[in-house]
């Protein structure tokens, strides 16, 4: 098969290339970011209005939804040079070679250049702040693309002098839209393959929000299609053009913060499923179960406390268990604790307890221990009354001072705490003090 005759494009040349947005108005699934009451919208118009350029920008999103895209658009939109530089492979000498050509087109009667930088949460910390004397001067205007949280992964001297504008993950429906454009554009297939709506939308939902990954799948599909000779795309093409869901999960990345966070409130919430999605993401993604576990003995002992004692000691060995085995058995001791913690009775009531004790002695709340609670006095000193020995087990003696006494144990009336909330209003009695 001719290749360049099925797209009528020079051979070689990506689909995701060749169906790059010409204009911001073509980019998808961004209209809160780009549309006159969006950042990046508003920005624009007051640059038309003053003829100068929008400030230095982070691009916050998500692979495939439209950041060096949407660069290259503000690039053109305001007439200016478009250096673009990779964090990946490129160094402080290549920033200042970026930097002395911008300040050339200065000298020159130009506008500042663009300084493009993708994947700019790669770059050191000194390489971030090498940018920042040319950025506060006016010598070029910095705009940054990151798939990882900024507030993580850039320095807060870069976030100081740039706007963060977060893009959103794109949804069936835009993916859908961008692939029936594919379809049918001169840039494209230009009509000479076709394709089943379920396909498409296979397509959409396999790719996880990520126009390139569609593209890329649209067009493995069609050159299958078109060896065939079917000449339209069905569900079939897809399932082998992409044996399964292209899972987009970063182990070491901002996904990896977002999916243990989603993970641990799903359990915290008591949703099961969800927290099972959450975990077989991770799972997929090649997360270490070593540390899922270790977040679940954290969340035991926090959210689920004393509501169930057990849930700490489950989790711990399911700690203890991955640990020894490994993957990709440990799925199921970690699967098995997740569903366990997420059914159990929840109480933070002794993790508050701990936290306002904490507040109170970093306040400045450190009285003496009380001569008859010192470590030379207990057992021999007249005015410790040695429990024990007494028939309820209980004294009423004081245990801090009185003027110091504070209330941090407020039990749940939930689970195996409302068992010691009764308890603990009969020890209070005992012990004479009023809550």
């Amino acid at each position: 098969m001719d290749t360049d005759d099925l797209f009528d494009f020079p051979i070689g040349m990506p689909l995701a290339a060749r169906m790059r947005p010409r204009n911001l108005s073509e980019v998808y699934g961004q209209q809160s970011v780009l549309g006159p009451n969006g950042q990046i919208g508003q920005l624009l118009q007051a640059a038309s209005e003053s003829q100068n350029l929008v400030p230095s920008l982070i691009l916050y999103g998500p692979p495939g939804t439209g950041k060096t895209t949407i660069a290259r658009l503000l690039a053109r939109q305001n007439n200016r040079r478009f250096i673009e530089v990779s964090a990946i492979n490129s160094s402080i000498a290549d920033l200042r070679t970026a930097m002395q050509t911008s300040k050339t087109d200065i000298q020159n009667g130009l506008a500042a250049a663009i300084v493009f930088i993708d994947e700019i949460h790669r770059f050191s910390k000194v390489q971030q702040e090498s940018l920042l004397k040319a950025v506060e001067e006016g010598e070029i205007v910095l705009l940054g693309a990151t798939t990882e949280n900024p507030g993580f992964a850039l320095t807060s001297a870069v976030l100081s002098r740039a706007s963060v504008i977060e893009l959103s993950t794109l949804s069936v429906e835009d993916l859908v839209s961008i692939l029936r454009l594919a379809l049918t554009d001169e840039r494209g297939l230009h009509g000479s393959i076709t394709a089943t709506d379920e396909a498409l939308r296979l397509i959409a939902t396999l790719s996880g929000g990520d126009a390139r990954k569609a593209l890329t799948v649209l067009e493995t599909a069609a050159v299958a299609a078109e060896r065939t000779g079917t000449k339209s795309i069905a569900v079939g093409e897809v399932e082998s053009a992409i044996s399964k869901a292209l899972n987009r999960y970063d182990s070491t990345g901002d996904q990896h913060y977002d999916i243990i966070s989603a993970f641990i409130k799903s359990v915290r919430g008591s949703d099961a499923d969800s927290a099972l999605h959450w975990l077989a993401r991770m799972i997929v993604g090649g997360e270490d179960p070593r540390f899922i576990a270790r977040r679940l003995v954290i969340l035991a002992a926090e959210d689920i406390g004393l509501a169930d004692p057990n849930a700490i000691v489950i989790a711990n060995s399911a700690m203890q268990i991955v640990s020894q085995i490994g993957m990709p058995e440990g799925r199921i001791p970690l699967a098995s604790t997740t569903i366990y913690l997420a059914l159990a009775p929840k109480s933070n009531r002794a993790y508050q307890a701990i936290n306002e004790a904490i507040a109170d002695v970093e306040a400045g709340l450190t009285p003496s221990v009380p001569r008859h609670l010192r470590s030379a006095a207990i057992g021999k000193d007249p005015g410790y009354v040695y429990p024990h020995d007494l028939e309820g087990g209980i004294s009423d003696q004081s245990y801090i001072p009185t003027d110091s006494a504070r209330s941090y144990y407020q039990p749940k009336e939930i689970g195996f705490e409302a068992t010691l909330a009764e308890r603990f209003r009969r020890i209070l009695t005992a012990l004479r003090r009023k809550r």
